[in-house]
């Protein structure tokens, strides 16, 4: 972001290009890769009615893993990279959403006494790496904010998205989604 200018929204080749370029890329010791996690994702974000925007975020939630994110946000931890990429690519909403997915799960441990036992192995171990269940206080502050209900839809969401049968938005589906919400951005 130059100057506090967003850049131009992300194109659909671009985005074709990102999500592409997870495939083949390890998810954390679980059985699908980035790029079916990604459209797994979106899949169930869509299958729950959320909005285009939410849809958008689902299929990107991850893309700090992307090699031309990381490379732009070196060093960030991935939802602060995916989120700096998406507050200038896509929307605030967005990158908020985003940025909070991980905090969603320390959430969830904290405050959804069923939430642990459905976490894969993998998701465990990164849970301790994240801080653990958020305290009471975090709890709190993080339930205020008004897009809270989405930071936890996408969580759930993205919990879900480790089945490599299970159903992904198509590449079209991604496209169509994300060109109505460019042309929502520039209206």
């Amino acid at each position: 972001m130059t100057g506090g200018i967003p850049a131009a929204p992300l194109t659909g080749e671009e985005l074709t290009a990102l999500v592409d370029g997870l495939a083949g890329l390890p998810y954390g010791g679980e059985a699908v890769d980035q790029r079916t996690h990604a459209l797994q994702t979106a899949w169930l974000a869509s299958d729950a009615g959320a909005d285009d925007e939410l849809v958008v975020a689902a299929a990107l939630h991850d893309i700090g893993r992307a090699r031309p994110v990381r490379a732009e946000h070196p060093g960030l931890p991935h939802e602060v990279a995916g989120a700096e990429f998406a507050r200038r690519r896509v929307s605030e909403r967005a990158a908020w959403v985003i940025a909070q997915h991980v905090p969603a799960k320390r959430y969830l441990v904290a405050t959804d006494p069923a939430y642990h036992a459905l976490l894969s192995p993998a998701s465990i171990a990164s849970l301790k790496v994240q801080g653990g269940p958020m305290d009471e206080q975090e709890a709190a502050d993080f339930a205020a904010h008004p897009l809270c209900a989405n930071a936890v839809a996408l969580r759930r969401w993205d919990d879900a998205a480790k089945d490599p049968d299970g159903p992904r938005l198509t590449m079209p589906d991604l496209l169509s989604t994300h060109a109505r919400c460019v042309a929502a951005r520039l209206a």
